[in-house]
């Protein structure tokens, strides 16, 4: 199915050229017009102009030129989405640096809503908030594909409307948790090219190729992330030869444990320790809620399990890395590379004896909800960083934008500050979570200066985050009861927003 052409069903930048005279229609240009329509359409426009009268400005250009939408390339878009990265672990890849990161935006600030995978990945894929698409969990029958498919969202993707634009899409990796239980040979509606799974695994797994069920088992050339990353430079091969923008999501199992690495990477970390910021195993934790002060100090066991988790991550992680590095190549070959954006983020971060949490995620720490964003792209000022407030829920009307189509969402586009700009932007965004217990379910608000959590148990934090940023000292008893009514009523209005008041209420003061 690589390069299959596909009708756009609007009017899009670079899908049309329209004419403002009556007597011409409008018709589909190619993303790569040849030359001989180009000088075919000069010529009509000068016919259709001498024969109209119409009046010449002073340039020596007719209204109908002036009037004309010229046609503009519409950019591929290339999404690579990780599971449980954190910022310790990509600061180890150079070929991600060099390629990426020195070449675009760092995102300072971005976040994960709801720090747990299917979740997220249902709130990337719609632009809503979780409390929205009720996906709350990884498994049935709150949570995981089952879940998304029966709210009916399956059916009104970001995949689904990039390829009603006209949009060659892929989907390289992992899918949603619980993904083929149902339904093994279940495609998607959204997608031409389909290569997924919904579980973990490096070695001996199954993917759903395009509707049919293929085998891997543990041979070095059946590692996962190189699997992908041969099917996805195949991709980009093939459809950057079609007349098509594509859209390609990328999801790889790395850094998720068990983290095997490829076995040409098995000791590349040997005697790497994780990171030891001020609140790894926090000494004291009388003013955190019961749930963290129930935590024992980290034992010599769980550290040197965290240092291997770690070592394995790193490993796992250069993979990822030639990956990336191939990708880049192979849309240099083609010819794509200046015409593409290339987002590298994570689906969640995950601890690693941060706050005596030895493993996991799914908290409102900043080692779990605060993930590493990094775009490159036409117009994306190298080496530059942006300290705005960023979510998931803005990566589906960022593509939107990008590909000129409408795409309703909780979130926003990040393409103005994609293009260096100052733009009005939000002050805060909702973190929430449903664990149930260890934490219970919490709702909380962040801002760009401090961060404010409420427990299902009635319990709360307050961390000031510009003299705390490790979220040591929690202060919701001697802070200014303004500020703490001012984040209580933010939010709860932002607890159940919905599209357009989302955005407001992130705005407001």
């Amino acid at each position: 199915m690589f390069g299959t052409e596909r009708t756009p069903t609007t009017k899009n930048r670079g899908s049309y050229v329209t004419i403002s005279s009556g007597d011409v229609s409008s018709f589909r240009a190619s993303r790569r017009t040849p030359f001989g329509v180009l000088a075919y359409l000069s010529v009509f426009l000068l016919f259709v102009a001498g024969c109209s009268g119409a009046e010449t400005s002073a340039s020596g250009t007719s209204q109908e030129e002036e009037d004309a939408e010229v046609p503009v390339e519409r950019p591929n878009i290339v999404f690579i989405l990780m599971d449980d990265l954190n910022f310790a672990t990509v600061q180890r890849m150079p070929e991600l640096r060099s390629s990426v990161i020195e070449e675009g935006a760092s995102f300072e600030n971005s976040f994960i809503s709801y720090p747990l995978c299917c979740p997220s990945r249902a709130t990337i894929l719609t632009g809503l908030y979780a409390h929205n698409h009720d996906v709350r969990g990884n498994a049935p029958p709150d949570g995981g594909f089952q879940k998304f498919q029966d709210e009916g969202y399956e059916e009104s993707t970001i995949a689904v409307r990039l390829q009603q634009s006209g949009y060659e899409t892929g989907l390289f990796g992992e899918y949603l948790n619980y993904y083929l239980d149902e339904d093994p040979t279940h495609v998607p509606p959204g997608w031409d090219e389909w290569h997924a799974r919904g579980d973990i695994a490096y070695y001996d797994y199954e993917l759903n190729e395009n509707g049919e069920i293929v085998s891997y088992g543990n041979a070095t050339e059946d590692y996962f992330t190189d699997v992908l990353s041969r099917k996805a430079t195949d991709f980009v091969r093939h459809t950057a030869s079609g007349s098509q923008p594509f859209f390609l999501y990328l999801a790889p199992a790395a850094p998720h444990e068990p983290a095997i690495p490829a076995e040409r990477h098995q000791d590349a970390f040997a005697g790497e320790e994780a990171p030891r910021p001020p609140s790894f195993d926090e000494e004291d934790v009388s003013d955190k809620p019961s749930w963290v002060q129930d935590i024992d100090r980290l034992s010599d066991e769980q550290i040197s399990e965290i240092d291997d988790r770690y070592r394995n991550w790193l490993a796992s992680m250069l993979a990822v890395d030639e990956m990336v590095a191939s990708l880049v190549q192979e849309l240099e070959v083609a010819g794509e590379l200046d015409n593409t954006y290339i987002f590298f983020t994570s689906d969640n971060g995950y601890h690693q004896g941060e706050h005596r949490i030895d493993y996991g995620k799914n908290t409102p720490y900043e080692e779990s909800a605060r993930v590493p964003l990094y775009v490159r792209g036409p117009g994306v000022p190298a080496e530059s960083k942006v300290e705005r407030l960023v979510l998931n829920t803005d990566f589906a009307p960022t593509f939107a934008d990008l590909a000129d189509i409408e795409f309703p969402a909780d979130g926003r586009s990040l393409v103005p500050l994609l293009r260096g700009e100052d733009p009005v932007w939000r002050s805060a965004v909702l973190l929430e979570g449903f664990p149930g217990q260890n934490p219970p379910n919490y709702e909380a608000v962040r801002t760009e200066t401090h961060k404010y959590v409420k427990y299902d148990n009635g319990e709360t934090e307050l961390y000031d985050l510009e003299a705390d940023p490790y979220e040591l000292e929690n202060l919701p008893e001697i802070t200014d009861p303004s500020l703490v009514a001012d984040l209580n009523t933010k939010l709860n209005v932002l607890r159940s927003c919905a599209g357009d008041e989302c955005q407001k209420a992130e705005d407001a003061p």
